[in-house]
């Protein structure tokens, strides 16, 4: 993995069949092509696995039209030819059937991610893929951040970035625009900061 992490910039060819060697080789192993750069993204912990279910849970009791998919790579084009595997992407139930591992993003509404307690975690979350999901053209990219205990929803991509973010503490609600129209109350999230 280090002769890859090392490379400059690498295909996307390149990385695609580096990511299905490593995953037939190593459980614990999720890539991800950002930049142009090999990215290694850390194992989710309990907590992190628990946070995903209630948001789950929640998008499911409010909009059982969609699939919160917390497996599901994205091909984000407009970014260097980028492969990122968001934590969760809210779709249409049927949106990625026959696309492979990793999906053209044209029918997500949403992506989340939650903060892992890794070095890379600060670059990778809050300024990298930020900047990809809105030059992808993603409505909303949700941030559930248990460093700082408060979540973000980005909104209104320009193709750079997003106009607009709004952040609010554990606790208090916080309304995810259209096109998903839930306001998650975020009380339970102070269980699992850990």
């Amino acid at each position: 993995m280090s002769a890859l992490a090392d490379r400059p910039h690498i295909s996307t060819a390149d990385f695609e069949e580096a990511a299905r060697i490593l995953s037939r080789l190593e459980e614990e192993a999720r890539l991800e092509l950002i930049n142009g750069k090999v990215k290694s993204k850390p194992m989710p912990d309990g907590d992190h696995g628990r946070i995903i279910q209630w948001l789950l849970r929640i998008c499911m009791q409010h909009r059982p039209e969609l699939f919160l998919d917390p497996n599901q790579g994205l091909k984000t084009e407009a970014y260097r030819n980028g492969r990122l595997r968001p934590d969760g992407s809210l779709v249409p139930c049927d949106a990625f059937v026959g696309q492979g591992e990793w999906a053209d993003p044209e029918q997500v509404l949403m992506v989340v991610e939650v903060t892992s307690h890794d070095s890379d975690t600060d670059q990778r979350d809050r300024v990298e893929k930020p900047r990809a999901y809105a030059e992808t053209g993603i409505p909303l990219y949700l941030l559930i951040d248990r460093d700082n205990c408060e979540v973000s929803v980005y909104s209104e991509p320009d193709g750079g970035r997003y106009e607009s973010v709004h952040t609010v503490p554990y606790g208090k609600p916080l309304l995810l625009p259209d096109p998903v129209g839930i306001t998650l109350e975020t009380e339970p999230l102070k269980d699992w900061v850990n």
